[in-house]
């Protein structure tokens, strides 16, 4: 008698956790890389930011996703 309890996520969940992930840090380069005083430039104040909002929602779309059942 197996006790296999599912895994509250699966596969293609974790793969668009991780596109998550990989969008953030981006973001969070892009915002490092302004090059003006206390990041008040282009990179640090409007790119940077839209970037890494992008990679919350997308982090947020991956935990809501429904996982496919292995048929």
């Amino acid at each position: 008698m197996e006790n296999k309890t599912p895994f509250s996520f699966g596969r293609r969940n974790y793969q668009i956790m991780i596109l998550g992930l990989v969008v953030m840090a981006i973001g969070f380069i892009l915002m490092a890389m302004d090059t003006e005083p206390y990041g008040y430039g282009f990179l640090g104040l409007t790119l940077g930011p839209i970037v890494l909002v992008a990679g919350f929602i997308i982090q947020f779309f991956a935990i809501l996703a429904k996982p496919r059942k292995n048929v």
